[in-house]
C-alpha cells in the first residue's frame, strides 16, 4: 500500500502498477473509490500503459479528517502525485466529479501532461447558469447533502441505483453503494464545492487531447453539456454511447476501453 502526504500529515492512497507504454492516472468519482476501475484497469495493464489508482481525500482508504476538499486541493493532490511518481506525459482520466478534477490537474501540469478523458466527467460546470443551460441547480446539490445528513445509507444507495441507464445487475449496484458508504462526511463537502466550479477557462486553455466518453442518458451530467464543452477544447473529441448513463465503463465496457485504448495509443 502506497500514501502520498497531501495536508500536513493527511494523505492520500493511491497504487502505481508498472509499464512501459503511456502512463494513464484513473480519478475516480464523488464518493466513490479506485475500486471503480476494477474492470479498466486489467485492460490497460494488459496495453501496456503504467497506471496509477488514487483514492480522493476522504474516500476509500485515503484519511477523511481533511480540512480542504475542494475541487482545487483534489485536483493539487492529482498533479503533486504524477510529479512524484515522474510519470512522463500522463493522461488523466477523470469520472464524474473526477472529471473537474483532472482539468484542474491537467491544467496545473501544463506541458508535463499528455491528455485529459473525461469519463461522463462534471466539467466545467456542473450546475446550470443563465449562460450555461446544462446541469441542474444548486438547490438540487442542497437536496442531496440535506439527504445524506438524515439518511446517509439510504440516500447513497439511490445515488448507487441511479449511476446506469443501461441495465446492470444488482450486485454491480451493491458494489457502488459499498464504495459511496466508504466516504467520510467531510466528502460531501467536496459535492458543494463542484456545485460552485466553473472551468470553462481551465478547459479551453488546455493544449492537451481531450477525449469526451460521455452517456446520452447520463442522468448526473447532461450529454448536452458535453456537447458544449467540446466546443471549448482546442483539440477535444466526444464520444456518445448511445443508452448509456453516468457510467459507460460499466454499461458499454468494450466500446469504452477500445476507445480509451485507441486514444492512449495513438
Amino acid at each position: 500500500m502506497a500514501y502520498l502526504e497531501v495536508e500536513g500529515s493527511r494523505r492520500i492512497y493511491f497504487e502505481h502498477h508498472a509499464g512501459s507504454g503511456r502512463p494513464v492516472v484513473l480519478v475516480h468519482g464523488w464518493g466513490a473509490t479506485g475500486r471503480c476501475w476494477d474492470t479498466v484497469a486489467p485492460a490497460l495493464l494488459e496495453n501496456g500503459n503504467e497506471v496509477v489508482i488514487v483514492d480522493q481525500r476522504a474516500c476509500g482508504r485515503s484519511d477523511n479528517d481533511f480540512a480542504d476538499v475542494s475541487i482545487s486541493a483534489l485536483g493539487a493532490d492529482v498533479a503533486l502525485l504524477c510529479t512524484r511518481l515522474s510519470l512522463r506525459q500522463p493522461v488523466i482520466n477523470g469520472w464524474s466529479l473526477g472529471g473537474a478534477v483532472a482539468v484542474d490537474a491537467a491544467s496545473r501540469l501544463g506541458d508535463k501532461a499528455g491528455g485529459v478523458v473525461l469519463t461522463g466527467g462534471a466539467t466545467p460546470r456542473y450546475t446550470s447558469a443563465p449562460d450555461w443551460p446544462h446541469g441542474g441547480t444548486l438547490d438540487d446539490v442542497q437536496g442531496v447533502l440535506d439527504g445524506l445528513a438524515a439518511d446517509r445509507a439510504t440516500t447513497l444507495k439511490g445515488v448507487a441505483a441511479a449511476v446506469c441507464a443501461k441495465p446492470v445487475s444488482p450486485e454491480v449496484i451493491s458494489w457502488l453503494w459499498g464504495m459511496f458508504l466508504e466516504m467520510g462526511p467531510r466528502g460531501d463537502k467536496s459535492l458543494r464545492d463542484l456545485a460552485d466550479v466553473d472551468q470553462r477557462k481551465t478547459l479551453g486553455a488546455l493544449t492537451v487531447p481531450v477525449l469526451f466518453l460521455h452517456g446520452t442518458e447520463d442522468g448526473f451530467v447532461p450529454f448536452s453539456g458535453a456537447e458544449a464543452a467540446v466546443e471549448l477544447c482546442a483539440d477535444g473529441r466526444l464520444v456518445d454511447f448511445p443508452g448509456c448513463g453516468h457510467a459507460p465503463f460499466l454499461e458499454d465496457r468494450q466500446t469504452y476501453l477500445a476507445e480509451l485504448i485507441g486514444f492512449l495509443n495513438r
